[in-house]
């Protein structure tokens, strides 16, 4: 596995040295990028015979070659899709203010920025800092997000002062790092089925009955599977998303032939997350030809589509079922009722009434009810984000009943 170690302009930096060989002793490949400030208090070259490669310490290589320069210029890239973990310790309150705030001009804030990963930042700086109201902002909107915040130590500082504010011991940053890692691989060896998109259903070869849901979460939720270690399969509906690099993509139109797609898979799923939007009705007839204008119908005759999320509940055996239900207000009685009947593990509420929540965003604001009563209430965040949420509960439920589900769970 593979990190990248982040170290920041602070008297602290030389304790990165050590964090580095521990690192190392885990069996850990570590790259290291340093700020240019952080150079100021332990030389490159440490870190560089420390970890056998080459330390990163600038955006842009200044060799004057063409070639290097349209390497190093994507190399952010390349490193923040190569890593399982970015690790910033020691983390100073202008590099933890550059990415509470999305800003980018220096390689390792481009990094936080570029990598999917998980994120464990350790800051370390002078108490009053840590205690200024900007800073906490800052590390409460990192948290929000789901990065790792490993707090200072209290003690005496390099200031002279006494206070919160040491870089936390490295037992301390090594157990979150742990942690991290073992969320993001929980699921090596999970076969895991993600439906995503709408469904359409065609009145005539122009005209059809569709929804507006845009795939985005479902494909939040495969690229999260991926990179967790699973066997992704993704049956989506028509969308224009890109599938997630290591998913296995499966294309689907209509309700009947994502029904199809998906009883086909399910045999070999440890794990099914039913995002798409499926359409509840089709026209019950599909004309062959376009319906002159003058002869469109005052009205349709619809019919049901097959529920495939209940028809999965009869058929799942050990196979953990993951539901969604997008609604105009969470009721949580009605919700769990839902839950019950159709005989789900796990059901995610998605309030699309709400600001900032539904098809048309970015984010999403959501409520993970299991099936043994607990509710977990994720607050507005991106589709990405929230679907790291849901795959930590299913990761956990997972652990929780390994020995139930452990047949159907591993790869066939």
């Amino acid at each position: 596995m593979k990190i990248a170690l982040g170290v920041t302009g602070c008297i602290a930096a030389y304790k990165a040295a050590e964090l580095l060989r521990l690192l190392q002793q885990r069996h850990l490949e570590v790259q290291v990028v340093m700020t240019r400030h952080a150079g100021e208090f332990v030389a490159p070259l440490t870190f560089a015979a420390l970890s056998g490669r080459k330390v990163i310490t600038e955006m842009f290589e200044r060799t004057g070659e063409a070639s290097s320069n349209i390497e190093s210029a994507i190399e952010h890239i390349a490193v923040a899709q190569s890593i399982d973990l970015l690790l910033v310790a020691p983390a100073t309150a202008n590099t933890i203010g550059k990415f509470a705030r999305g800003m980018a001009d220096d390689f390792l804030s481009t990094l936080y920025l570029a990598t999917r990963a998980p994120v464990v930042v350790a800051p370390a700086m002078n108490c009053e800092m840590w205690d200024h109201p900007a800073v906490q902002e800052n590390i409460a909107s990192l948290r929000a997000r789901g990065v790792r915040i490993v707090e200072p130590d209290e003690g005496y500082l390099a200031c002279g002062m006494i206070g919160q504010g040491r870089l936390a011991a490295n037992e301390t940053i090594l157990n979150a790092v742990a942690e991290a890692l073992r969320l993001k691989n929980g699921l090596a060896g999970v076969q895991v089925l993600v439906t995503a998109g709408p469904t359409v259903e065609d009145i005539d070869p122009v005209r059809f009955i569709s929804n507006r849901s845009s795939g985005k979460m479902g494909y939040a939720l495969a690229e999260e599977a991926v990179r967790r270690g699973a066997e992704v399969t993704l049956i989506s509906g028509p969308t224009t998303l890109q599938p997630p690099q290591g998913a296995r993509w499966v294309s689907v139109r209509s309700a009947a032939e994502m029904s199809a797609a998906v009883h086909k898979h399910l045999p070999e799923a440890g794990v099914v997350v039913k995002a798409a939007a499926v359409a509840d009705v089709r026209p019950s007839k599909r004309a062959s030809s376009k319906i002159k204008k003058s002869q469109l119908p005052a009205s349709l005759d619809l019919e049901l589509t097959e529920d495939i999320l209940a028809s999965l509940g009869k058929k799942k055996g050990k196979t953990l079922l993951v539901g969604f239900a997008a609604e105009s207000g969470i009721h949580l009685q009605a919700a769990r009722q839902k839950l019950l009947s159709k005989n789900l593990d796990l059901l995610v509420v998605n309030d699309i009434s709400e600001k900032g929540a539904g098809f048309d965003v970015d984010t999403n604001h959501v409520q993970v009810i299991r099936a043994d009563g607990a509710i977990r209430d994720i607050p507005p965040m991106s589709k990405a984000q929230v679907a790291e949420k849901i795959f930590d509960e299913i990761v956990e439920m997972i652990q929780k009943t390994s020995s139930r589900h452990e047949p159907a769970l591993m790869t066939k």
